[in-house]
């Protein structure tokens, strides 16, 4: 078999999307005091929460149902938190069983620990050092930093790629497989961060999803994922990505997959200044040769 079919081959085994979903409404969202007196994993779901998750089942299996062939398959990760386990719940009552080839509890991609009993004064002090140290660098006392969130989602994205890599998830072959992954909120900015690698300073500037809002990368036409496939370019401004970072979602919607942006300015050109210089320069030169 040539070497270009092998990749075809493999190419076609790849999940189609991998749907980021941030858990329902909680009880801590609404009642700060909670997290007081029960540890942040045990924090379940408002009645309202619950609504949404369902509600988030329907739009889920809306995609997959219209979006894709009779053949569509879904594979379930799941954060270990009483949260994210009742708003897959919720989620997984509009699937059939035949449709779900399975579920994963996967601890790294739990919610950032913010230390255990939170004093609830304390936690406003700490959230407004958050803010002047900067969200993605603060570590918080006795917790985590969005920094060390991303090396665990590093970690589960590298045992993702090795799980797909050998069709561990997509035993059954089908054309159309779908991961849905039910994390946090800062978690799921983290993992989006770490895979179209975008820098801390992008990262600073995302905005967190509402309770089961859902993110969705979808293979383009050249293999690669991207959030312009399925998002609007009005719904990635409100997410918080910018003009450049839209751009670069653009691309990947109709790039070949390995292929590199080299019209992406964080992967090179930000980090020199002087680029900038030797093309206004090339300009120049240009301008006065012409004439």
């Amino acid at each position: 078999m040539a070497e270009e079919d092998i990749v075809k081959q493999k190419k076609m085994w790849l999940p189609r999307r991998i749907i980021l979903v941030r858990h329902g409404e909680s009880e801590g969202n609404v009642d700060d005091s909670k997290y007081t007196h029960i540890p942040d994993h045990q924090i379940g779901l408002t009645d309202q929460g619950m609504e949404q998750a369902q509600e988030c089942g329907r739009r889920v299996r809306e995609i997959l149902s219209e979006e894709g062939s009779e053949d569509w398959k879904v594979y379930f990760y799941v954060s270990p938190y009483k949260r994210t386990l009742s708003t897959l719940k919720g989620i997984g009552r509009a699937f059939e069983r035949k449709k779900i080839i399975g579920v994963r509890e996967e601890v790294r991609i739990r919610e950032q620990d913010f230390g255990n009993f939170q004093e609830e004064e304390r936690m406003k002090i700490i959230k407004k050092t958050r803010e002047k140290f900067g969200r993605f660098f603060y570590r918080f006392p006795e917790g985590e930093s969005a920094a060390d969130v991303f090396d665990r989602v590093t970690s589960f994205l590298e045992s993702l790629w090795r799980d797909i890599d050998m069709n561990r998830i997509n035993r059954h072959r089908s054309s159309d497989l779908n991961l849905v992954i039910v994390s946090h909120g800062l978690t799921s900015r983290v993992f989006l961060m770490r895979w179209f690698k975008w820098t801390v300073e992008q990262f600073e500037h995302l905005n967190n999803p509402q309770n089961c809002e859902i993110r969705v990368m979808q293979l383009g036409l050249g293999g690669d994922y991207s959030l312009a496939v399925h998002h609007s370019r009005e719904e990635l401004v409100e997410w918080g990505l910018s003009e450049e970072m839209i751009v670069d979602q653009e691309w990947r919607a109709k790039a070949n997959r390995g292929q590199w942006n080299e019209g992406c300015p964080w992967f090179c050109n930000d980090f020199f200044d002087h680029f900038k210089d030797d093309e206004e320069g090339e300009g120049s030169n240009k301008s006065n040769h012409d004439e």
